[in-house]
């Protein structure tokens, strides 16, 4: 299954780094990844794949939220065929 998360928030030292962590930890692998700056603002944008069932999206979605909590920062996970729609609208 292909998801898509989005980062935003203060810019700081280590988004990437401790995003890109937590995705490996959960056997999420990165298929593509977009990141810049809007003045203090960091937006980043990535496709991912799970290949396996076990951690389920839910349990990727409730952790990457604890995640930005932890580090200041809002990130959201959809499959990428709701994103995919979203955008069509």
């Amino acid at each position: 299954m292909k998801i898509v998360i989005t980062v935003i928030g203060q810019d700081q030292i280590g988004i990437v780094a401790k995003v890109s962590r937590k995705l490996a930890d959960l056997k999420v692998n990165i298929l593509d990844i977009s990141q810049t700056l809007m003045q203090t603002n960091f937006t980043m944008i990535l496709m991912g794949e799970i290949k396996t069932d076990t951690p389920n999206l839910a349990q990727i979605q409730t952790e990457l939220k604890a995640l930005g909590a932890e580090i200041g920062v809002v990130i959201r996970v959809q499959r990428s065929e709701v994103f995919d729609a979203i955008q069509k609208l």
